[in-house]
Order: C-alpha cells, then sequence, then structure tokens
C-alpha cells in the first residue's frame, strides 16, 4: 500500500506495507529488557470466585491484568511532564504521528568510567536542517542483547546536555534512543539532558518528546525514513510506545 504524506508543505511517498518496527515490547519474561531497579512486567489471568480469565484453565476468554512501569520495561515515549511540577499528560501533547526522522549511528565516547554522546558526534554526523523533526541514535556497537539487557547499575551511555540543547536549537521535536535516559543512571537527580531539551522550566516545549530504550536492527541502515509514533492512550507522563520507520520510494 503505497502513502503520500504532506508534512511542512512537503511530499513523501512511503510503502505502508514494509515497515521498520524499532520497538522493544513489554514482556512478562525475566529475560525482557529492563532498568530503574524495576522488576519484569506482570501479565496475569483475573481470578475470582465466578470468573476465570484464562481459556486455557476453563475461562471463555483470556482477560489479563498487566502490571508495568512505562519508564522501565520497555520502549516508552515521555513529554515534559517526566520532569515538571506541573502535570503533563502524553496523551494530550502528542497530536502529530508522523515525522521526517534520521537516523544516526554513534559510538559514544569514553570519559572516564562513562559513554558519553557529545555534542561534536552529533553535530559531525546529523544532518540538521529544517524538514527533519526527529532524531534516532543507535549506539554502537549495536547488538541483539539490548533486547535482553539488565540496565539496572550498569552506568549506560548518555546524551551529554549540551547535545540535547544544541538538538532543541536546531528544532528537533523528538528524539530517540536505545538507552533508558538520555541522563546519566546516577546523577543526583539532576536530569540536566532532559531539561534541555524540553526547555524547562523557562519555556516548556509541550509537544516535544523523547523516546527511550528502542532497539534499530543491523538491517535498517542509518539514513532518512519517515517515523510513526504510535502511543497507548495513557494519561501519564509517559506511555509505552511503537516507533515505527518507512523508507522513502523516490
Amino acid at each position: 500500500m503505497i502513502a503520500t504524506i504532506t508534512l511542512n508543505e512537503q511530499q513523501y511517498t512511503i510503502d505502508l506495507m514494509v515497515p521498520l518496527d524499532i520497538a522493544l515490547p513489554i514482556q512478562a519474561a525475566d529475560s525482557a529488557a529492563s532498568a530503574w531497579y524495576c522488576p519484569p512486567a506482570i501479565i496475569s489471568p483475573v481470578m475470582t470466585e465466578h470468573f476465570i480469565g484464562d481459556v486455557k484453565l476453563g475461562g471463555a476468554v483470556n482477560f489479563n491484568n498487566i502490571f508495568f512501569n512505562p519508564h522501565a520495561n520497555g520502549t516508552h515515549t515521555e513529554c515534559v511532564g517526566h520532569i515538571s511540577k506541573e502535570f503533563v499528560s502524553i496523551n494530550q501533547v502528542l497530536k502529530r504521528f508522523f515525522f521526517k526522522a534520521q537516523l544516526i549511528s554513534i559510538q559514544p565516547e569514553q570519559q572516564n568510567k562513562d559513554a558519553v554522546i557529545t555534542t561534536q558526534q552529533i553535530i559531525s554526523t546529523f544532518q540538521a536542517n529544517k524538514d527533519v523533526e526527529a532524531l534516532i541514535i543507535r549506539t554502537l556497537p549495536n547488538s541483539a542483547l539490548k533486547k535482553t539487557k539488565q540496565y539496572s547499575n550498569s552506568n549506560p551511555a548518555y546524551v551529554q546536555a549540551d547535545a540535547m540543547n544544541w538538538l532543541y536549537e536546531q528544532g528537533i521535536k523528538h528524539f530517540m534512543i536505545d538507552t533508558p535516559s538520555v541522563d546519566k543512571e546516577l546523577d543526583e537527580g539532576v536530569l540536566a539532558a532532559h531539561h534541555q531539551f524540553w526547555n524547562y522550566p523557562q519555556e516548556p516545549r509541550l509537544d516535544a518528546t523523547i523516546t527511550e530504550m528502542i532497539y534499530v536492527p543491523e538491517a535498517i541502515e542509518d539514513g532518512h525514513y519517515m517515523l510513526n509514533l504510535q502511543i497507548a492512550a495513557f494519561e501519564n507522563d509517559a506511555s509505552p510506545s511503537k516507533p515505527t520507520l518507512y523508507r522513502f520510494i523516490e
């Protein structure tokens, strides 16, 4: 199915039948990727005196409760409500779901015991222009082990705060990365990169998002794509999400 999408007065043609999924699913498994010392998601049937929510156990339907943390149990998209005193819901501020995006791969620099994505690395790799609204970073080395990584107390790679400020200045509205956070795991609650990207508290960007814990397979080459950023309709600062890329048809 071929579709033509108009963004900022530019037309782009994509094949909707060839999606490139870059999301990690929420799973009730010890092997699922997780962070922030949270346990795996729990997906279990409702069981009462009068109801069995499992067909295998004799119920009429499968009827599960799900307990998870969107920031820790899979790919998630968050808004400025993640760091603001004011309540801001991702479901209220993300109103458009297609964006021109660029995917870049970066080997974080070693700085003492940290792995850091620097401003200069992004500047030298990202082709900033007014048409690109979303930037996706795949960290190197890239491995399928990211799909099962237990990130807690591992000091994962993070993004220099100045780099996030530079992206804000370039007008990037949506940032994606395959780590649990754009900030250092232990930073005493400063979250400088989050603050810089959302310009909080000066003039908060309500329509800007950060998506973390993605996974970009090796088969997806660096370059420009149409991004479809879908979230679940949670009234919360963050939601599990399913970012999907589409190659452009020339």
